[in-house]
């Protein structure tokens, strides 16, 4: 194993016990070594995402072989390379999607899930990118096949998904309408680039994608809140609609008119992204690097960034996230 690495230690956050944002403890622990296929990378920034919050509480657990450690996506530096990996590897600074342990000062990941940090990016806003592109990219495009000029509806406008599914929504030609929980979310979205934002707190979300639409409903749904969302959902699609859930933020279960489903020929999907095999993942890079990277080099997108954090302080950025009122990106600051 080819090594930059000059230490044997570091600090990471730990998951102390499923609970609140205090059960996040920095530890002293062993650097990992890499395995085949993998690269250490000494991070610099990583991003903090839903799936580390419930993760925190005990709901969402690492897959066999995975890092315990929250924390799916750095920038950094690799500094050490597993068995197969290039020497030209050593020393290129990427950012990844990791498996887990981005909450540390060094993370492994495989070198299929990291790409180049682009020259007008900082490393901040690198460690932004790799769980929301490749969640938006492989729900939006690959699985509810969405094509240009077709129409979206995204919950969640302003979180770091949100965000991210306004900008490459509209980088590919499609119109995004979202829901926020205020006036001055709405705003903010609209401001990124949303068509249209819904407070759902004042209005039915249903009815204002009626008036907007003329009354023909729109092509694709962008689902973090199941439950009860979903055949309120299913009343915005239109016929041959795509429905796709990525997080269950309002509960599991639904209940559903399957008659609606037949007659609409809808379809309904989603997915997880840390169980996917890292065959998948790479194949996702792949498709990154070749269809949305140019336009990040170009400068024509950029992740919305929210407030960054010490890696001590974890536990204040995962409670920042709970308390609902950032817009784009929470970082962690590692070096």
């Amino acid at each position: 194993m080819a090594s930059k690495v000059l230490q044997s230690e570091m600090t990471a956050i730990a998951i102390s016990e499923p609970g609140g944002p205090e059960v996040l403890k920095p530890q002293t622990m062993a650097v990992p070594e890499p395995a085949a296929g993998e690269v250490l990378i000494q991070v610099v920034a990583a991003g903090v995402n839903r799936p580390d919050v419930v993760q925190r509480m005990g709901l969402y657990p690492a897959p066999p072989g995975a890092s315990p450690l929250p924390g799916l996506e750095v920038s950094g530096t690799v500094v050490a390379l597993g068995k197969g990996i290039e020497p030209e590897w050593m020393g290129r600074k990427v950012c990844a999607l990791t498996n887990g342990g981005g909450y540390a000062e060094y993370c492994v990941a495989p070198a299929g899930q990291c790409l180049p940090v682009p020259d007008r990016l900082t490393m901040e806003e690198a460690a932004a990118l790799p769980e929301t592109l490749f969640t938006v990219w492989s729900n939006l495009f690959n699985r509810a096949f969405a094509r240009e000029d077709e129409t979206v509806l995204v919950h969640g406008g302003t979180s770091g998904i949100g965000t991210m599914a306004i900008m490459l929504g509209k980088l590919f030609g499609l119109k995004v309408i979202v829901t926020c929980g205020s006036d001055q979310k709405c705003t903010a979205a609209k401001g990124i680039g949303a068509d249209h934002a819904i407070n759902y707190k004042a209005q039915d979300f249903v009815e204002e994608v009626k008036k907007i639409t003329g009354g023909e409903g729109l092509e694709i749904v962008l689902d973090m809140v199941a439950g009860d969302y979903v055949p309120r959902n299913l009343n915005c699609l239109k016929e041959d609609g795509r429905h796709v859930t990525i997080a269950v933020q309002g509960g599991m279960n639904a209940t559903l008119n399957m008659a609606q489903v037949m007659m609409k020929r809808l379809t309904l999907t989603g997915s997880t992204l840390r169980p996917q095999s890292a065959d998948r993942k790479a194949l996702l890079a792949d498709e990154l690097y070749r269809y949305v990277w140019p336009d990040i080099e170009a400068g024509k997108l950029k992740p919305v960034m929210d407030e960054s954090f010490a890696l001590a302080d974890a536990a204040k950025a995962h409670a920042h996230m709970e308390a609902g009122d950032h817009v784009g990106k929470i970082i962690l600051l590692i070096k």
